[in-house]
Formats: structure tokens, sequence, C-alpha cells
């Protein structure tokens, strides 16, 4: 049975002991062999919430639950991440910088879906746009290579697709039942 400690445990000593993001994928892949028991010890969504599970400087494991057709605007981690769907669907745009671009605009670069037991890493250079498509919640298990509520992150306004400082309280509240 997949037990959350183990999961923090195995992914804490990933990170300290000088392991990149393809480590705590590999944990990750482990967890989503069996998603429903994920859910299980997370407990099955009732509403949208953005909750800590383990932080700090160098390691932060979330519980995402995602409202239904909730979008999340292009934006940077500028630390590596390894996603995981236990309930649910997420979908990803991956944008790249415009060259020589003086507003740090972007363009769409690819995409990919993640449904339930699948996971996916994402490397620190990584910009994406998050959108789950269905129509219930959506729980994902996100792990950060470092302090995800303190890094200074960028997002891209969604009409002009240019660079401004993200806001992590808006995004938080994003993830609220208001």
């Amino acid at each position: 049975m997949w037990n959350i400690d183990h999961f923090v445990a195995d992914c804490r000593e990933a990170v300290t002991g000088g392991s990149d993001h393809k480590a705590v994928a590999e944990i990750m892949g482990r967890a989503m062999d069996d998603p429903g028991a994920v859910e299980q010890a997370l407990g099955t969504p009732t509403e949208p919430g953005l909750t800590p599970i383990y932080m700090s400087p160098d390691l932060t494991i979330l519980n995402l639950v995602w409202k239904p057709s909730m979008t999340v605007q292009p934006h940077d981690h500028r630390m590596w991440a390894v996603i995981g769907i236990y309930g649910g669907r997420e979908d990803n745009i991956f944008w790249r910088r415009i060259e020589d671009d003086p507003d740090g605009r972007i363009e769409a670069a690819g995409a990919r879906n993640l449904g339930t037991g699948d996971y996916s890493p994402l490397g620190a250079n990584i910009i994406h746009s998050v959108t789950n498509p269905i129509p219930k919640l959506t729980g994902a298990l996100h792990v950060y290579g470092g302090d995800f509520f303190e890094a200074e992150r960028s997002e891209w306004d969604p009409e002009r697709l240019s660079e401004e400082p993200l806001d992590i309280e808006r995004v938080k509240a994003m993830f609220s039942d208001t």
C-alpha cells in the first residue's frame, strides 16, 4: 500500500543525496503504478485546493486539486518538477521564449496530456500552462526541487503572452473553493 510518509522520505533522500529530478520521477512512477492507492492515502478530492505535504528550501511536495475546466496561465518554476496524476486529467501546453522579444513574449512549442496514472518530469527551464479539461476535479501530486512558494518566478499574461512576475497569492486563490 502506498504511504505518503514513505514517498516524502524517498523524495527527500533523492534530493539530499544529490540526485536530480530523474530519481524523483522514478519515485513518482512507482506511486503512479497504483493511483488509487495514492488517492486513498491523500483522500478522494471533494474540493479544489493547493495543499502542501512537505516544504523545505530544496523540496516542495504538493497535493493539487484542480477545479473543472480550470486553467493556470503560462508560468515557469525555475526549478525542476515532477507531476503525477492520481485522478482526472491535466493538459499542459509548453511554451518557448521568442528570441530578442523586448516584452519577453512566448510562443507555443508543444503539448502533453496526463491522465490518471501518468507522470512527467519537467526541467527547470520549462514554461507551461495547465488546464483541467474535464468536468470534474483532478487530483495531482506535484514535487518541486526547491521552495515552490518563495522562488522568484514568472508568468505570462494570457492575452499578450508578455512576461511579468508571478503572483503566488493569485495562484493560491485560484485553487480555493470560492
